[in-house]
């Protein structure tokens, strides 16, 4: 039996916005293990420039992106939803490691399957340079 990460889809507003914030909270513990397990194992992602394939290639990109991104912190917001889409802004604010700081936006497209495993990640993200 395949295991189930709920809420699952279709959505409603409370459960979406469930979704957002259990994201959120996975990704700001920086742990590459815990925050690929909400993905199927053949989760598809574009990032940026990048396209990632499954969970292990998600793994090891998570893992990459957190040795660069120090003093990571994220907050994302639910921008809409749809059956099983939900469409998220973000911002995140991190530093390299030579100490500059930079703040991250962007959009991300979602989809789920059946069990509420996020099956396709697309997201669109610009880096500002800033101070602390």
């Amino acid at each position: 039996m395949k295991e189930k990460r709920y809420p699952i889809p279709p959505f409603n507003m409370e459960t979406a916005q469930k979704k957002v914030k259990l994201a959120e909270d996975a990704w700001n513990t920086k742990n590459p293990e815990k925050v690929a397990s909400a993905y199927t194992i053949d989760s598809e992602w574009r990032n940026r420039d990048e396209f990632i394939n499954g969970r292990e290639e998600i793994k090891k990109f998570l893992e990459k992106k957190w040795e660069k991104e120090l003093n990571y912190k994220l907050k994302k917001e639910l921008w809409a939803f749809s059956g099983n889409r939900i469409a998220v802004r973000f911002e995140y604010k991190w530093s390299n490691s030579e100490g500059q700081w930079f703040r991250s936006y962007g959009n991300e497209n979602w989809e789920f399957d059946e069990h509420g495993l996020m099956s396709k990640r697309y997201a669109s993200i610009n880096d500002i340079a800033i101070d602390g």
